[in-house]
């Protein structure tokens, strides 16, 4: 497993192999004593994945102090462009956001620190992201941003989003206690 800086800090890139033979494929998702050297969390509370169709936009969500947490993401089936935002006021790159491609077989994932936003588009019907968090889910923490209120370009004119998502608050009126 590689680990690669990305231009958000602290957002880190997780790439492993992906061995392929005629029966499928084999993929290591995690390496405990390895993600401890590079002092990133290793003890995780939940884990959990998503079914989406194509179009469809789940985020911008994240969990408030002091119930925030680390996560890991990866594309089990099918395409997504994962979306990260800061919300840490303290970081350099506060307001900033980037997208990665994610899919089935490609050996990549997501470590996201605390105060960070994310969200994802599904490219294909059916796509499944797995999260593993390392905080249990609390309502009272639960919270977002506006999907299309950070000046991102998610290259879609109508996606499919639920009720939460249209609901949520503009990032220009987010009050951040992230640090």
């Amino acid at each position: 497993m590689i680990l690669k800086k990305t231009s958000l800090e602290n957002l880190v890139l997780l790439e492993s192999p992906v061995h392929v033979d005629k029966r499928g494929f084999f993929r290591k998702t995690y390496h405990e004593e390895l993600m401890s050297d590079f002092g990133l969390a290793t003890s995780w509370k939940e884990e959990y994945f998503t079914t989406s169709k194509k179009d469809v936009i789940r985020g911008m969500h994240f969990q408030l102090p002091p119930n925030d947490h680390e996560k890991i993401v990866y594309c089990v089936k099918g395409s997504v462009m994962d979306v990260v935002l800061d919300l840490r006021t303290d970081s350099s790159t506060y307001g900033s956001s980037e997208s990665f491609n994610l899919k089935e077989n490609d050996g990549l994932a997501l470590y996201i620190p605390r105060g960070f936003a994310h969200g994802f588009l599904s490219k294909e019907d059916d796509s499944i992201l797995s999260y593993k968090v390392t905080s249990v889910y609390n309502p009272t923490s639960d919270s977002g941003i506006l999907w299309n209120s950070f000046g991102f370009d998610w290259k879609i004119q109508t996606p499919i989003l639920s009720d939460r998502d249209c609901n949520h608050t503009l990032f220009k009126d987010f009050e951040s206690d992230f640090l």
